[in-house]
């Protein structure tokens, strides 16, 4: 009998990631609305043979999840699921050790094909991501970081993690506003565009 676990927020996601995981073949589909939750539920119960897990989750987010799930349920295949389809998440999930990425937005033939593949002890990102993913690890800077500040490394390295300008704040213990302008003074200093820039430099960098 073949089991997976989705972790993910929203009940309709639930639904539909289920749906396709019993068309495949999955006779238990566990579900967890946070990582505690799922936490909980494999440190209880027998551990899943997949996981599905969301970025975007209350509390711990799901790219700091994926190592305390590898963790705890070790043969496990875990295939990132979300709304966010910026290659450098994408990167950050496969270094934390997850086998797959997936834009929410993908036809369901592509979670199909996802879940096949990481059944196969294939890794699986879509045509793009893996073409992305290429050239940015092919510009990586030698040095991106020299010249920062101690706290725009602290916020450059979360930035890197997949972390939110609030869930940064909130764990350095600063307001929003400094995070966001350290976020922009980032910016400035490596001349990059936006958050998928500054998380090029913290993958390449290794902050």
């Amino acid at each position: 009998m073949k089991s997976a676990l989705v972790i993910d927020d929203h009940p309709i996601t639930h639904l539909g990631a289920s749906r396709l995981l019993r068309e495949l073949g999955y006779d238990s589909v566990g579900q967890a609305m946070s990582g505690d939750e799922a936490l909980r539920q494999l440190d209880t119960g027998p551990a899943p043979e997949l996981i599905v897990l969301d970025i975007s989750l209350p509390g711990t987010g799901g790219l700091e999840l994926v190592g305390p799930l590898r963790d705890a349920a070790p043969a496990a295949k875990i295939l990132v699921f979300s709304m966010n389809d910026q290659t450098g998440f994408a990167a950050r999930a496969l270094q934390a050790g997850a086998q797959g990425f997936l834009s929410k937005n993908a036809p369901p033939a592509d979670f199909r094909e996802a879940v096949q593949r990481l059944e196969a002890g294939e890794f699986y990102l879509s045509a793009r991501q893996a073409v992305a993913l290429a050239t940015l690890r092919a510009g990586a800077s030698a040095d991106p970081i020299a010249a920062l500040s101690e706290r725009e490394r602290q916020v450059l390295g979360r930035i890197g993690r997949g972390l939110s300008l609030q869930a940064i704040a909130d764990e350095l213990g600063v307001s929003y506003k400094t995070a966001a302008n350290t976020s922009s003074a980032l910016k400035r200093k490596l001349g990059v565009d936006g958050i998928n820039g500054l998380m090029k430099v913290a993958l390449d960098s290794g902050v």
